[in-house]
């Protein structure tokens, strides 16, 4: 054999061995990869961290109605985000989001996907619940507990990690919620909401309601309660999938009915249903209502966050993967946030009176909604904000349709959300679909005497509306 064949046999050689070790790296690579799937691991860390956001808002000032919805829906994208790389029938969402750079995923590492979402909930958490915030005050159990489950995760997924790859894990998770963090401080009608829930702290804008009262039917200051209204400026914060012209509502004009003062009138039957309805003593309007209520600051989470509750009970019920929770928690905070934003737009937009206003004048100067403050002792307080459409009703349909879009449109469960609570009727309640309990979340506001039917029948069809919106981002390929 010459030299040139000797030359051309061993190039030959060289090439195929090359290549058959490009084809076994490559076939580890995919062994590791489908080892690696975020889909192989339970739920566990966004549960447990979704569970202890409920405790901590409960106590958070500031963060009803809007910025809980908010940071829900920041962190739900985060933790989707920080761990697209292992969930390979899903997109990225970040180039839908102008300004946001999601740092890259290391190739060929292996990375323990519970400590990903371990480390974007407990970096992330205490940036919106800042305990040295002052105005701020969280029970030293709820802290203590915060803490321990902290420690808790970091001791379980480094044992089941090892060293190496649960602190790259932890750096990647960290590095993800920082960037989604730092993204969110360039909403100035968001960041920063709950530091002023009556104006805009960033801005430094104010709002006085008696320039904007045309007169009968405008909303006026309601009492007990604050004398301001809430959230003035919040219909500008950040969206996800909803434009600024989908954030109207349907004008009231256009669907059900305008100011009178005419008994026979549809807006007078609306103010009569609201106060007999209210006026009714038999358990099951007291039960409705109270279920449904999630007003109250210190007594429990707020009416965004309500669906954050029935979503862990079908993530707990239902035993999800890491993958499934990850995609249920980022579309119901993102729809809650943009039903939040879109609600408080319209109300400040149509700025519509509540009912016990109207009813003062016409019906019965004594009147009181059912809606009492067992921990203040305060009767018949109304929500210091304008009336249409309804916050719990728009989020409750926002809510609603996301988990509808992920455990489907007939799911039945029974709500426990508030089991064995003693200040109020929480005796679980059971639903044979998502929108039922969205429908009976609106219909409790009649009940309580706060809304006009109307404002909570919009309200439903207007977040689910909100919420399609947000399904229908590119979330699978």
């Amino acid at each position: 054999m010459n030299n040139r064949k000797i030359l051309l046999f061993a190039s030959a050689l060289t090439l195929c061995f090359g290549l058959f070790l490009a084809s076994c790296t490559e076939e580890d690579n995919n062994t590791t990869t489908a080892k690696n799937l975020v889909a192989n691991y339970s739920a566990e860390p966004s549960l447990r961290w979704n569970t202890e956001f409920l405790e901590i808002e409960r106590y958070a000032f500031g963060y009803r109605p809007g910025p809980a919805p908010r940071s829900l829906g920041l962190m739900g994208l985060a933790a989707y985000e920080a761990c697209i790389t292992g969930m390979p029938d899903y997109n990225s969402l970040e180039t839908h989001f102008d300004g946001l750079n999601i740092p890259n995923a290391e190739t060929g590492v292996e990375y323990h996907w519970p400590t990903v979402v371990h480390a974007v909930y407990s970096t992330m958490m205490p940036k919106f619940f800042d305990q040295s915030n002052p105005t701020q005050h969280y029970p030293a159990s709820v802290v203590s507990q915060w803490n321990a489950l902290v420690a808790e995760l970091n001791d379980k997924y480094l044992a089941e990690a090892g060293s190496e790859v649960f602190n790259r894990s932890k750096l990647y998770g960290e590095a993800v919620a920082n960037a989604v963090w730092e993204w969110s401080t360039t909403d100035p009608y968001g960041h920063l909401a709950f530091q002023n829930p009556f104006g805009n702290t960033v801005t430094n804008e104010t709002y006085d309601w008696s320039a904007h009262y045309n007169g009968p039917g405008n909303w006026e200051p309601t009492t007990p309660g604050p004398t301001t209204p809430m959230g003035p400026f919040f219909g500008k914060a950040r969206t996800f999938a909803t434009t600024d012209q989908e954030k109207l509502c349907l004008p009231p004009s256009a669907y059900f009915m305008e100011y009178s003062e005419d008994p026979h009138s549809e807006y007078y039957a609306q103010a009569l249903q609201a106060y007999t309805k209210n006026a009714a003593t038999d358990y099951t309007t007291e039960w409705i209502g109270e279920f449904w209520s999630d007003d109250l600051l210190n007594l429990t989470f707020s009416p965004g966050p309500r669906w954050v509750a029935i979503c862990n009970q079908v993530v707990d019920a239902e035993k999800s993967n890491l993958q499934t929770a990850l995609e249920a928690y980022a579309k119901v905070g993102m729809s809650l946030n943009d039903a939040a934003v879109s609600a408080w737009y319209s109300k400040y937009y149509y700025n519509t009176e509540r009912p016990v206003t109207y009813i003062h004048k016409f019906i019965d100067p004594d009147y009181k909604s059912n809606l009492n403050n067992p921990l203040t002792g305060d009767v018949g307080f109304v929500p210091p904000f304008p009336a249409y459409p309804s916050g719990h009703s728009t989020m409750g349909g926002a809510g609603a349709e996301a988990l509808a879009s992920v455990f489907g449109y007939n799911y039945s469960m029974t709500d426990r959300c508030h089991f064995g609570r003693t200040e109020f009727v929480g005796t679980p309640r059971t639903f044979h679909s998502f929108l039922e309990m969205a429908q009976e979340n609106a219909w409790s506001r009649v009940l309580l005497g706060t809304h006009w039917r109307d404002d909570c029948d919009e309200g439903v069809r207007f977040g689910t509306a909100v919420a399609r919106r947000v399904d229908a981002l590119p979330w699978k390929k």
